[in-house]
C-alpha cells in the first residue's frame, strides 16, 4: 500500500483549486438511472469512490463516457452517463462494500424500473450507518421490501406513490434516495425532516433541470411532484466544503495564507465561525476564499450537527488544529458513535487528548513530533496529514488509500503551496 511522507514545518502560501464534492457526485451519479436520456455532469473529481460507482452503474447497464482531462492546475473533469437500457437490478456486495452510498442507486432502480436488489452495505469503520431509514421510505412509496441473503430485494411493478415520509433523525442518503424515488412516483410526496445540506440541494437543483418538480429546496420540507419521464440535463457539481474546510485548517495549522479557488462561505459558515473564535481569519474573494493565520491559534469548542451545524466530516481535522491551539477544547462529536480512531494516532505525535463518552477534551501543545502513524478511515487519515505539516521532524501515514476515496491529488495541491511532502509507491 501507499504512503505519504510530510516534512513539517513549511508555511502554507499560495491557491488551490476546489474540487467538485464527493458527497454530491456520487448522488448525482445515481440520479443518471432515472431517465434514458444523457446527464452530463461536470467538475467531476477523480476519486476512488467516484471509480467505484461509475463500476457500478456500468454493470447496471449505465454508458458512461468521461469527456476530456482537467487543464493544467485545475480539477474536475466531465461525465456522461446514459441509462438507456438498463439491463441489471443487482448491485452486487462486491462494490457496495467498498462504498457504502452504493445503496444511492436503490430508489433511483426502483423508481425507473419497478425492481432493485442492493447488497446491504456491510460495517464501517466510523459506526453504524442503519439502512432502515432508506427502506422505510421506498416502504412508504408503496414499494414492497424485504431481506434476502444479505440484499435488500425492493418491487414495486405497478410504480411508486407518493406519500409522506417523516424521516425520525436527519439521514443524508436517506433524503437523496427518497426524493429520487418521489421524481417518478404518481402524484405528491412530502419529505418531513429532510437533509439540508449543500449536497443535497445540489442533486435536487439537477433532479429540477431534469424536469423534476422540487419545492422547499434547501429547507427540511420537501414537496415533490412525481412525473411519468425525466429527461437528460447538464449540471456542474457544487464545490466539495469538505475539501475547502480541510484546506482552510491546512493554511491554519501552518501560519500560513491560503486562497480556496471556488470555495463559498454560505457552505462553511459553522466551521468559518469556530475558525475565526480561534484566530484565524475568512475573507470572501472574487474566486473563492482567502484564509489567514498569523497569530497564536486558541482553543474552540465544537459539537457536530447536521447542516448547518457543524460538519461531523471536519471533525477530525478541527481535532489535529486544536492539538496546537493555546489552552483547551472541547470536541463532541454527536453524528457518529466511532469517531475518534484519529486520536490514538494524534497522540503518537504527542497530543493531548482525552476521550470520555463522545467527547474529546483537547489540550493544545506546543509542538507535535513527526511519528509513523497509521489512516483508518478517510478523514482521519486527512487530520493525520495536516499534524503532520505542523509536527517537527518526518510523519510517515500509511494506508492512504482512504485518502484516495475523498480527496483529489492532495499532496500535489499541498506541495505546490510549499508543503514538503510526497507519496511512497508501494513495492510492486
Amino acid at each position: 500500500m501507499d504512503s505519504i511522507r510530510i516534512r513539517g514545518g513549511q508555511t502554507l502560501r499560495g491557491k488551490i483549486h476546489i474540487s467538485g464534492a464527493k458527497n454530491a457526485s456520487l448522488p448525482l451519479l445515481a440520479a443518471s438511472l432515472l431517465t434514458d436520456e444523457p446527464l452530463a455532469l461536470s467538475n467531476v473529481p477523480h476519486l476512488v469512490d467516484i471509480v467505484t460507482m461509475a463500476s457500478l452503474l456500468g454493470q447496471l447497464g449505465v454508458d458512461i463516457k468521461l469527456n476530456g482531462m482537467p487543464a493544467a492546475g485545475r480539477t474536475g473533469r466531465r461525465m456522461e452517463l446514459k441509462a438507456s437500457n438498463v439491463s441489471n437490478i443487482t448491485a452486487p456486495y462486491d462494490l457496495v462494500r467498498k462504498m457504502r452510498a452504493s445503496i444511492l442507486v436503490l430508489g433511483p432502480l426502483v423508481a425507473r424500473t419497478g425492481e432493485a436488489r442492493v447488497s446491504l452495505p456491510g460495517g464501517c469503520a466510523i459506526g453504524s450507518r442503519p439502512v432502515d431509514l432508506h427502506m422505510g421510505a421506498l416502504r412508504k412509496l408503496g414499494a414492497e421490501m424485504e431481506l434476502d441473503s444479505g440484499y435488500i430485494h425492493a418491487r414495486a411493478p405497478h410504480g411508486l406513490r407518493g406519500a409522506e415520509i417523516v424521516f425520525p433523525t436527519v439521514t443524508v442518503t436517506g433524503t437523496e434516495n427518497a426524493m429520487m424515488a418521489a421524481t417518478l412516483a404518481k402524484g405528491e410526496t412530502t419529505i418531513v425532516n429532510a437533509a439540508r445540506e449543500p449536497e443535497v440541494v445540489d442533486l435536487a437543483q439537477c433532479l429540477v433541470k431534469m424536469g423534476a418538480e422540487i419545492d422547499g429546496i434547501g429547507s427540511d420540507r420537501l414537496r415533490i411532484t412525481g412525473k411519468d419521464k425525466l429527461r437528460g440535463a447538464i449540471h456542474s457539481i457544487v464545490p466539495d466544503r469538505i475539501e475547502a474546510g480541510t484546506f482552510a485548517m491546512a493554511a491554519a495549522i501552518t501560519e500560513g495564507e491560503l486562497e480556496l479557488i471556488g470555495a463559498k462561505l454560505e457552505h462553511l459558515n459553522s466551521a468559518a465561525i469556530v475558525l475565526n473564535e480561534a484566530g484565524v481569519t475568512i475573507t470572501e474573494t472574487s474566486e473563492g476564499l482567502l484564509v489567514k493565520c498569523a497569530g497564536i491559534l486558541r482553543g474552540a469548542d465544537i459539537m457536530t450537527e447536521p447542516f448547518p451545524g457543524f460538519p461531523t466530516d471536519l471533525q477530525a481535522q478541527m481535532m489535529a488544529l486544536m492539538s496546537i491551539a493555546s489552552g483547551a477544547s472541547m470536541i463532541t462529536e454527536t453524528i457518529f458513535e466511532n469517531r475518534f480512531m484519529h486520536v490514538p494516532e494524534l497522540r503518537r505525535m504527542g497530543a493531548n487528548i482525552t476521550i470520555h463518552n463522545s467527547s474529546a477534551l483537547v489540550r493544545g501543545v506546543p509542538i507535535l513530533r513527526g511519528a509513523e502513524v497509521m489512516a483508518t478511515d478517510l478523514r482521519a487519515s486527512v487530520s493525520l496529514a495536516l499534524a503532520g505539516l505542523a509536527a517537527k521532524g518526518d510523519t510517515i501515514i500509511n494506508r492512504v488509500y482512504h485518502l484516495d476515496r475523498g480527496y483529489e491529488r492532495l499532496e500535489e495541491k499541498l506541495a505546490a503551496c510549499g508543503a514538503d511532502m510526497e507519496r511512497i509507491k508501494a513495492a510492486a
